[in-house]
């Protein structure tokens, strides 16, 4: 009697917490800093795209150093009356891992920004896309990650 008290209480913790209606979500390292934004309409203009980098994680520039890293990639779908060119990443930062000074890394840390540049008809528009990326901290490289990005912006 005991021993099914116990499993019936572990069982509803397990409810309470979630682990039994849904899978744990694998922890995100960038997040979207989405901002308000408002272009000229008809013409080329750039839409900047924020992102922010946990702090004590680091993620491949757009252009790692080496062809087993994965890099920072950002896809934008087209909407009706936008067209979308080709992004602009920035630079990355060195970075020298403590366990072999010998390799240099190219990543963003903190804030970087990517320029996404747009010719938008009048109105509101809205880009879906993701950005993919592989983030790592002084230890180890984790499983490349997936952040949607939902674009909204204006173009007078």
């Amino acid at each position: 009697m005991r021993a099914a008290l116990v499993a019936a209480s572990l069982w509803f913790s397990a409810i309470q917490l979630g682990s039994m209606d849904a899978p744990v979500k694998p922890k995100q390292h960038v997040v979207y800093v989405a901002e308000a934004q408002t272009v000229a309409a008809g013409k080329r203009a750039v839409l900047e795209l924020r992102f922010h980098v946990e702090e004590g994680f680091h993620v491949n520039s757009h252009t790692p150093k080496s062809e087993l890293l994965i890099g920072t990639d950002l896809e934008l779908g087209a909407s009706a009356g936008v067209k979308v060119a080709a992004m602009e990443y920035p630079a990355g930062k060195l970075y020298v891992l403590s366990a072999d000074p010998a390799e240099k890394l190219d990543v963003y840390t903190d804030d970087f920004t990517v320029k996404a540049p747009v010719t938008a008809s009048a109105g509101e528009h809205e880009l879906k896309g993701r950005l993919t990326y592989q983030a790592c901290d002084h230890a180890a490289c984790y499983p490349p990650r997936t952040l949607a990005v939902d674009v909204l912006f204006t173009a007078k």
